[in-house]
């Protein structure tokens, strides 16, 4: 079990690392997901379902689906969009 839970750790400090080198957002939004998932890993590991139900819904969920929707209002603004 420890092995499983230092591995989760070394994905979310790649995560952030990596989230913070990235020049798109697309992939940002992406790694955040990713990064939220795997904080909702541990939270069940360390036996803290509530705080794992409520980070794979707001964190993972929610957040993602405004990032995306924030991310596609800006193409439209800056004229880059499909006009959809």
């Amino acid at each position: 079990m420890a092995a499983v839970e230092t591995l989760l750790l070394i994905g979310l400090i790649v995560c952030a690392v990596a989230a913070n080198f990235t020049r798109n957002l697309l992939p940002t939004i992406i790694i955040y997901a990713a990064f939220g998932t795997m904080l909702s890993v541990i939270w069940i590991l360390l036996k803290a379902p509530d705080l794992a139900i409520t980070e794979a819904a707001v964190g993972v969920g929610i957040d993602s689906i405004l990032f995306l929707l924030a991310l596609r209002s800006m193409h439209h603004m800056d004229g880059t969009g499909d006009g959809t």
